[in-house]
């Protein structure tokens, strides 16, 4: 196997992936073909952004890119013919917008990458490319390659999001258009560092508008967030779990399982669901199941109905409930049972709501309620509050500790870190990192929760929206004048994503762990740490008291 890979934060030791499956799984052959299928995108970017400067805007390489992108992401897809079947695609299209490009004018004289030439027929020639491609980011130097792998990690995330944007009828060609034109560039050896480093920070400015478009597709779609108490308990009903980002996919849902009897909850990412008011019309969506992505093959077991995973994040599927377990979208695991797109006619969920008839009702696993919906318009709503007991002293300090969670127990920092942080801090949290601390009994501060969840990952959107109206309020120059420091925990590219957006809008001082991206270069690490001041977490106690003080 010629695997390598390194784009998520568990990566092998610390450094990469090089075995027959990655930690998260994945076996070598998908990686290596999923790696390919990112190979060819860049040829078919060079030939669409060339033919987009002919005036030609094809909406097939638009949508493809973002899917290709999308289930390369950790633990997405884990299916050899999925993979297999994405390089197909990608080598017919590329011949199509190639021929679109030369119809409008374009001219295929001079040397053209190796990535917009290669062909192959077969499922054999394929592997022997991608053998050749050794998993490793094409590039001149170390530092460059680890300025591509931020623009490609970023630009993945940013697909992700992109995607659950068009489901529901939002798209921004631009987004599109800098998508090819990144993918592009990692085939140009001749940019320098600097405009490789401008390329990364591009990343992170396409970033923030893909991450307001998913928002306000969210939010005209469903109402904003609201702050609601979700049950963690469960009913005596055959019930239907569903795991994932996609919010379009759990409209279908609780529309063709109302009055069926089957009652429906949310686990992990989908958590946040709970909080939208056209969700909350339905009375069999109990609450939520569960804890964080990795907890899965427990809770899934105990679950006893099935499954929906709507995109990322899959763990390793056990046998004792494999035959219960379905994907959807670009999500895959072989032996499983997938849901096809619906034609225009949304999706089918009548063999997911027919197992689950058949299947006990959910055991409990715990009870109670927890507290969310504290995304940007809510918060916003509660400003003058929130400004007093600033001004009062009662809130000293916002502690933004949003992101992934994750397996290594490493990751108990961020909840030592949620216990040790003093009764006059808040904690601003998005994206399933949150289950390290949402459950822990935190108090308030004046009938403020002391921790605020805006929802999923790419709800870390609303934190910054919160911040820069902060700023706003208190007459501020610069966004990190403001009382809030960011303890982040990464995993995969959607943080990646949400990591460069905090970045283009100027926020210093970023604590990131548990472990640096093994993918960051020393120089390019110093970059950071001199421009941004990123910085590793470290000790419970300094860090907290280093916050405290605005450090």
């Amino acid at each position: 196997m010629s695997m390598f890979c390194y784009q998520c934060q568990e990566a092998s030791k610390g450094v990469a992936c090089t075995a027959a499956k990655g930690v998260c799984g994945v076996p070598a052959e998908v990686i290596e073909m999923q790696d390919l299928s990112v190979y060819l995108l860049k040829g078919i970017s060079l030939y669409s952004t060339k033919a987009r400067e002919l005036g030609v805007e094809n909406q097939d390489v638009n949508t493809f890119v973002v899917d290709t992108l999308f289930q390369t992401i950790t633990n997405v897809n884990f299916a050899i013919d999925d993979a297999v079947n994405f390089v197909e695609r990608a080598l017919k299209l590329r011949d199509q917008i190639k021929d679109a490009y030369v119809k409008a004018g374009g001219s295929l004289e001079g040397q053209w990458h190796d990535s917009a030439t290669w062909t192959g027929s077969n499922r054999a020639e394929f592997t022997a490319k991608a053998a050749t491609l050794g998993g490793r980011i094409d590039a001149p130097n170390d530092d460059v390659r680890s300025l591509r792998a931020l623009t490609l990690y970023g630009a993945k995330g940013l697909a992700a999001y992109a995607q659950h944007a068009y489901n529901l009828g939002h798209q921004d060609p631009a987004v599109y258009a800098f998508l090819q034109k990144a993918l592009a560039a990692m085939t140009n050896d001749d940019l320098s560092v600097d405009e490789n480093i401008a390329m990364v920070m591009e990343t992170g400015k396409f970033s923030v508008d893909v991450m307001a478009l998913l928002d306000k597709a969210n939010t005209e779609a469903y109402g904003n967030p609201e702050i609601t108490e979700v049950n963690l308990g469960v009913r005596n009903n055959p019930g239907i779990l569903i795991s994932g980002h996609d919010l379009k996919d759990m409209e279908w849902l609780l529309a063709q399982t109302a009055g069926t009897g089957v009652d429906v909850y949310t686990h992990s990412e989908m958590l946040p669901a709970n909080y939208y008011p056209a969700f909350k019309k339905y009375d069999h969506f109990v609450g939520n199941y569960g804890n964080a992505w990795w907890q899965q093959d427990k809770e899934f077991e105990s679950f006893n109905g099935p499954i929906l995973m709507t995109t990322n994040c899959i763990t390793p599927v056990k046998d004792s409930y494999k035959d219960r377990f379905f994907t959807t979208g670009v999500a895959g695991y072989p032996g499983t049972k997938h849901i096809p797109e619906g034609n225009g006619n949304g999706k089918d969920f009548s063999p997911v709501i027919e197992m689950a008839k058949s299947c006990a009702a959910p055991k409990e696993i715990e009870t109670g309620k927890i507290v969310g919906g504290f995304a940007h318009a809510q918060v916003t709503a509660l400003a003058d509050k929130v400004v007093d007991a600033v001004k009062s002293g009662a809130i000293k300090r916002f502690v933004v500790m949003a992101g992934c969670d994750g397996r290594f127990n490493t990751r108990d920092y961020f909840t030592e870190v949620a216990k040790e942080l003093p009764q006059d801090s808040v904690i601003l949290t998005a994206g399933c990192a949150k289950f390290r601390y949402n459950k822990l009994e935190l108090g308030d501060i004046g009938g403020i929760p002391r921790v605020l969840d805006a929802g999923q990952c790419n709800d870390s959107y609303s934190l910054a929206v919160i911040a820069l109206k902060l700023k706003e309020v208190f007459g501020l120059e610069d966004i990190n004048d403001l009382p809030i420091s960011f303890d982040l925990a990464w995993y995969e590219q959607k943080a990646v994503c949400v990591l460069l957006a905090l970045l283009y809008l100027g926020v210093k001082g970023i604590r990131l762990g548990p472990s640096l991206p093994a993918f960051v270069s020393p120089n390019v690490l110093n970059v950071l740490v001199e421009k941004f001041n990123i910085k590793p977490i470290g000790n419970v106690k300094e860090d907290v008291a280093a916050m405290m003080a605005g450090q």
